[in-house]
C-alpha cells in the first residue's frame, strides 16, 4: 500500500485528495468516518499527500508510529464490502 490516510482525516473528510487523484483510488461511504486509498489502484504519485489540508496522508514507509494501524484500516475498507 503506497499511501495511507490516517487519523487527522476522521470526521473532516475534506475531498481535496479525491479531486487530485489521477486514478480515482480514494473512496469513502456516507457512514465511513474518513476517506480510504485503494492499495491495488494507487500509483504512488503523491498528489493526494500534497493536497491534504489536515496532513492525514502519508507514504506507508513514513507513517507516524501512532498511526501505523491505519495501514490495516485502509486495506480492510477494500476487503470488506461497505454496508
Amino acid at each position: 500500500m503506497p499511501y495511507v490516510i490516517t487519523e487527522p482525516c476522521i470526521t473532516v473528510k475534506d475531498a481535496s485528495c479525491v479531486d487530485v487523484c489521477p486514478v480515482d483510488c480514494i473512496h469513502s461511504t456516507d457512514d465511513a468516518p474518513q476517506f480510504y486509498i485503494n492499495p491495488a489502484q494507487c500509483i504512488d504519485c503523491a498528489a493526494c499527500e500534497m493536497a491534504c489540508p489536515v496532513t492525514a496522508i502519508f507514504h506507508e514507509d513514513s507513517i507516524p508510529a501512532e498511526w501505523t494501524t491505519y495501514i490495516q484500516i485502509n486495506a480492510a475498507f477494500y476487503r470488506e464490502p461497505p454496508v
